[in-house]
């Protein structure tokens, strides 16, 4: 896709329901909610194109119906590196 409100998005996940009609994909995102906004908006719109991306380069003939969401563990990792580091160091909470 060439829309640059995707552009730096990394797909960290897919979880597909056990009937293979709906797939979950976790998107790491940057951590201004706007951005976050405007893309999940940007993936919204394109939904029908990737489905057929997907069916011609993966060759099905049913694909999942496609739902996107921010993976937050990504953009929560520094925060819990911080903290863990504090609990190793012996520091209560401030």
């Amino acid at each position: 896709m060439s829309d640059p409100r995707v552009a730096g998005l990394t797909v960290t996940e897919v979880l597909l329901s056990p009937d293979l009609k709906r797939a979950e994909v976790r998107l790491g995102m940057p951590p201004e909610e706007d951005a976050r906004k405007q893309a999940l908006e940007a993936l919204d719109r394109a939904r029908g194109f990737l489905k057929r991306e997907l069916a011609q380069r993966l060759q099905l003939y049913r694909v999942p119906e496609l739902h996107f969401s921010a993976d937050l563990s990504v953009s929560l990792t520094g925060r819990m590196e911080h903290l863990l580091k504090r609990v190793r160091k012996g520091r209560p909470r401030e």
